[in-house]
Order: C-alpha cells, then sequence, then structure tokens
C-alpha cells in the first residue's frame, strides 16, 4: 500500500481533526434526515474497537472494508461494523 487515499488521491492524514469529524457528520446528516446520532459513550467505544481493528488502514481514519471514515460511521447509531467479525457487536449499549 503506498499510503495514498483511494477516493481523494492524496496522502491520507495520520488524523482527522474533531472539527472535520463535525463538518462531515453535518454534510451526512443534512442529507440523509432521520439518521440517529450514537450517544457519547457509544461512540468512545465505538472508536476503541475501530483504533485496536487491524482493518483500519491511513492513520486510524479508514475502514479496510466499507471504505468509511471510521469517526463519522462510528458516531451513526444505526450503522454496524462492516466487518463479517461485526466487532461492534460485543459493545453493550
Amino acid at each position: 500500500m503506498n499510503g495514498e487515499c483511494k477516493g481523494c488521491e492524496r496522502s491520507a492524514a495520520l488524523h482527522l481533526p474533531e472539527r472535520e469529524v463535525q463538518r462531515l457528520l453535518a454534510g451526512y446528516l443534512a442529507s440523509h434526515p432521520g439518521e440517529r446520532v450514537a450517544d457519547d459513550g457509544t461512540y468512545a467505544d465505538r472508536l476503541a474497537v475501530c483504533r485496536a481493528c487491524p482493518d483500519v488502514q491511513f492513520g486510524g481514519t479508514t475502514c479496510r472494508h466499507c471504505g468509511c471514515l471510521v469517526a463519522v460511521r462510528a458516531k451513526l447509531a444505526d450503522k454496524a461494523c462492516p466487518s463479517t467479525a461485526s466487532r461492534w457487536s460485543l459493545l453493550v449499549g
């Protein structure tokens, strides 16, 4: 792997600033009315699982299974871990 983001064809950042996560999330929610947001505890638990996952790429920002930004997907209440192992399924909440 060459460290390039397939979606934007530039080097992926090692850290996605929270303000950028919020901007992307706001755009997603604006185009998906009715989408629910996970509570802060669930969000933190999901991110912890993703950070420990060997399938998260580009400095911990992107899921290998679906190509999503894990910080955005983790914030969406009705989303699930896209891995066949469904790593979030063991979380309570």
